[in-house]
């Protein structure tokens, strides 16, 4: 068997070598990262009126040409660019049909050889074309290029649905340009069907009406084992197109999460004599829409969890590379999504492929911004350019004909023409194709649709992200109302990454067109947002259940298995066990340890159990992690084991041998001293008017003020000597009087520590509630945080952080407007502790769970108007607060509330005192010399 299969490779191999293949010379870089310079003349805008050098592929306006423009821009720049250089053909090429191929260029683009035109002026900016100039080259000298590319097109259709967008529009030839040798006979694409069962078709469309051509295809695996073959049938007379089928055994199917490809060698012969041959990869993947009921990939129901993206990087623009590509694909698939769609036109080629080889789902999206879309015939043109090009990728799952009304209809019976696989058209923000992909809905939107109607519905736009809202904020409630409806096929959030600029035009400035562009869930340049984490938590494959650790705990976690085809036995999970010794990165020691992997199938519950050494309830934070089979993380999840107060009393000072505190009326406000700290307390208000160690001021001072929007009013401040301690219990009451609104105890301990213990109850439906202090910004340098980090939450963002000490270092972050992350201001939940570095330090410990720290307030952002901006949340009068609720952020388009339970303003209820909110601080301001 092996010799037979050794014999027919060393045949199909000799064939190859024999047969004549397509050859390609590049022009042009293939990318951002190789581009080669060109001759260029721009007629208008900046650099413009002489010859200069411009790389190629590039857009014109980040190599410092011409006027940068905006899709909302009104009145956009109309030039033009010229393009020479020259090129040689390789002798052997004389036989042989030569074309010219351009990726990408924006946007009207002409075309001359030898001061000759090659065909039609091009029109569209993202779809691969090409000419041929086999009778206009030499051979044997230089050859001249000469294009001509407008950045406006006189197809004002095109304009329309490219250029009328809300996204940066460029000019230039922005994708490689290169020349293509083929046989005069030759295969000018292929369509392939190959199906997850085996079953294979494939449509070889000839380059001509050719007479007595027949065809094979091979398909090799990895390893370039020949796993199968198949014929055509000889058949007589004149054809342009071949038709193969037939079953190729044990092939493994194409998967997100499991991206198969395979090799499909494809040649044409004419008696025996091999014409022509390419290669295609290719995956066995079968996607189906069945309508009222769902999305089906193999044989399995689909839920995606997808990101929109655009082709940017912030230096070149729509000029891209392969490794963005890999590193795009590594990121959207580190936040444990499955899909993308491509908003809202064709990718670079070389992102497909990365699509196709790590494993991603993917909406490929024929241009058009909203009404109107391309007119019918530029249109006919840019569908063929679009699916022959992308046709046999099996990452693609869908086709978009436009986007937001930019739908032609009838360009959509063409989409079937070109594509064997049939897969579904999509209209996003519509229903078509039995899928009903509207738009921002709200949550537990619809009437007959949606959550509430009969049909599929997939958002391919949802919870749009501006500054620091919106994605992961949300995201929770959506996604879970979602799981539990057999209608839904997952989501597409909008959008991955800032589209900003840099701008040639002003000395760098990174410009994302004020709110246009700064919606992405990273920065610019990938920096990670808070929602980046929260995504990853929610969207992970591999979910674990919430637990309270206790003494009795059975050491075991339940896990669900949320793949849609792989068990979990082919992930890793570990755990490590850390003790926080002092408030300090240094001041953490761990253990670690593997865990066993269950053997839990998809849509199945397993458990875990964990081999804990047994000092296990002496650390204070055990972690969870889940890696997949390429050892990518799919979370860690933390669990706490110990209390705020065990560690508390862990860090802070203790001398038993130290005086006793004192406490001094006098006259204004109680002194309250001990080791070296004064603490002065109002007596009319009970509040923290400065603290002095060693002399210096520390400015902590104006609390614990109670945040409400309800008067309150201190009926008494009460001195007492407890425990040798000195005390004082300030009493606030409503405005009848009577009614206790707030009370809390200050309480000075030997060691110098301060003790507040506070009690409330809170109002219902609030957006905040907690007590809160003043204490000046300027000079503080950072902070050392134990607390769920490293980025900031909101009510409907909790999810994404781990429990551990960060070093936060100080920035003035604003988000989408700079990039400076993680965020130093805004609310930290699970706040066991705080030292501040400041001229003036102290630090702060919980004595009490389940604490929100805010930690400043952070800067509004100066480019959007305040009056439509839903993605600044409350925050408290104070900048420095300890608290129990905090607020939502909404999105872009939408108020919070809009948004689902967690988005909603907290709800209280509960009879009698032990159900008011009650917390201890302990404040240690000998830190200053530590």
């Amino acid at each position: 068997m092996m010799k037979n299969h050794l014999l027919f490779l060393f045949m199909f191999c000799l064939e190859i070598t024999h047969a004549q293949v397509t050859e390609i010379k590049y022009l042009s870089g293939k990318g951002s990262d190789d581009a080669i310079e060109w001759d260029f003349f721009c007629t208008k805008g900046a650099k413009s009126g002489s010859w200069n050098k411009i790389k190629v592929p590039s857009c014109w306006e980040t190599e410092g040409y011409g006027t940068y423009n905006y899709g909302h821009d009104k009145n956009k720049a109309n030039e033009e660019g010229l393009y020479k250089t020259k090129f040689q053909i390789p002798a052997d090429w004389k036989s042989k049909r030569i074309f010219i191929v351009f990726e990408g260029s924006m946007t009207d683009t002409e075309i001359k050889v030898n001061g000759k035109q090659a065909g039609t002026v091009h029109q569209g900016a993202f779809y691969r074309f090409k000419r041929e100039i086999t009778n206009l080259v030499h051979y044997g000298k230089s050859n001249d290029l000469d294009v001509k590319v407008s950045k406006m097109s006189a197809n004002n259709s095109i304009n329309e649905a490219e250029r009328e967008a809300d996204f940066w529009v460029f000019g230039g030839i922005f994708r490689p340009v290169y020349l293509e040798a083929v046989p005069n006979e030759f295969i000018d694409y292929t369509a392939i069907d190959a199906r997850h069962t085996g079953d294979v078709k494939a449509d070889i469309i000839l380059s001509g009406n050719l007479s007595d051509i027949d065809a094979q295809m091979v398909v090799l695996d990895q390893q370039n084992k020949v796993i199968g073959k198949l014929s055509s049938t000889p058949a007589a007379g004149k054809k342009n197109k071949i038709s193969l089928s037939g079953h190729i055994a044990d092939v493994k199917p194409w998967s997100s999460e499991s991206p198969t490809l395979y090799s499909a060698s494809i040649s044409i012969s004419r008696k025996g004599k091999m014409l022509h041959t390419i290669t295609e990869k290719i995956g066995f993947r079968t996607v189906e829409v069945r309508e009222h009921d769902g999305v089906y990939v193999n044989g399995v129901k689909m839920m995606f969890k997808g990101v929109n993206r655009h082709s940017f990087w912030p230096t070149t623009g729509r000029t891209t590379n392969k490794q963005l590509s890999i590193d795009d694909v590594n990121l959207i698939k580190a936040m444990n999504m499955n899909a993308v769609r491509m908003s809202h036109y064709p990718p670079d080629k070389h992102f497909l492929e990365v699509c196709d080889s790590l494993g991603l789902y993917v909406i490929d999206e024929l241009c058009a911004w909203q009404y109107p879309p391309y007119d019918t015939p530029v249109g006919k043109v840019l569908v063929r350019e679009m699916l022959t090009r992308d046709i046999n990728h099996p990452s693609i799952v869908f086709w978009a004909n436009g986007n937001e009304g930019g739908f032609n209809f009838d360009l959509d019976p063409l989409f079937p023409l070109y594509d064997i696989q049939k897969r579904a058209v999509l209209h996003p923000w519509a229903k078509f194709s039995c899928i009903n992909t509207a738009h921002y809905i709200n949550y537990d939107t619809g009437i007959n649709n949606l959550f509430h109607g009969r049909d599929i519905f997939m958002p391919t736009e949802i919870l749009h992200g501006l500054y620091d809202g919106g994605h992961g904020a949300g995201l929770d409630d959506y996604w879970n109302l979602m799981r539990s409806n057999n209608l839904s096929a997952g989501m597409f959030l909008w959008d991955l990454a800032d589209q900003a600029v840099v701008r040639t035009d002003r000395n760098g400035f990174l410009d994302t067109d004020k709110d246009h562009g700064a919606d992405g869930i990273t920065g610019p340049y990938r920096e990670k947002e808070g929602s980046f984490f929260t995504i990853k938590e929610i969207w992970s494959p591999v979910h674990l259940e919430k637990k309270y650790i206790t003494p009795t705990w059975n050491k075991r976690l339940i896990i669900e298995n949320r793949y849609a085809f792989t068990n979990t036995n082919e992930c890793s999970f570990k755990f490590r066990l850390a003790k926080v010794t002092n408030l300090s990165v240094d001041g953490v020691t761990s253990v670690a340890g593997r865990i066993d992997s269950p053997d839990c199938k998809p849509g199945e519950k397993s458990a875990i159990t964990l081999d804990l050494p047994k000092d296990w309830m002496d650390y204070d934070i055990l972690y969870v992690t889940a890696t997949d089979r390429e050892n990518r993380e799919l979370f860690t999840w933390s669990y706490e084991i110990g209390n705020p107060l065990k560690v508390a009393s862990r860090c802070l000072p203790t001398d038993k041998s130290a005086p006793a505190a004192q406490a001094q009326d006098l006259g204004t406000f109680w002194l309250l001293s001990a080791a070296g700290v004064e603490a002065r307390i109002n007596k009319e208000t009970g509040l923290l008017q400065a603290v002095v160690y060693q002399g210096k001021t520390i400015p902590l001072s104006n609390g614990p003020v109670l945040i409400t929007d309800k008067q309150v009013t201190c009926k008494s401040v009460q001195y007492k000597l407890a425990e040798g301690n000195p005390h004082l219990t300030v009493t606030y009451v409503t405005n009848n009087g009577k009614d206790v609104a707030y009370g809390f105890t200050w309480t000075m301990l030997p060691s110098g520590v301060l003790q507040l213990d506070y009690d409330y109850r809170p109002q219902d439906k609030i957006s905040m509630a907690g007590i809160t202090f003043d204490f000046p910004e300027e000079g503080v340098k950072g902070a050392t945080l134990f607390a769920n980090g490293p980025y900031r939450v909101y009510k409907n963002r909790m999810k994404g952080g781990t429990l551990n000490v960060w070093n936060k270092t100080y920035n003035n972050t604003v988000t989408g407007e700079s990039w400076d992350y993680p965020e130093f201001k805004g609310y930290y939940s699970l706040f066991y502790g705080m030292k501040l570095d400041c001229p003036t330090p102290f630090a702060v410990y919980s004595g009490k769970e389940d604490v929100i720290l805010h930690l400043f307030t952070p800067a509004i952002q100066s480019l959007y108007a305040a009056d439509r901006n839903y993605t600044v949340p409350a925050y408290p009068k104070g900048n420095i607060s300890f608290m129990s609720a905090i607020p939502p952020v909404g999105t872009k388009f939408g108020k919070a509330e809009n948004y689902g339970p967690q988005s909603q303003l907290h709800r209280f209820s509960g009879n009698g005192a032990e159900n008011n909110i009650s917390g201890q601080l302990f404040f240690d301001f000998n830190t200053i010399n530590k």
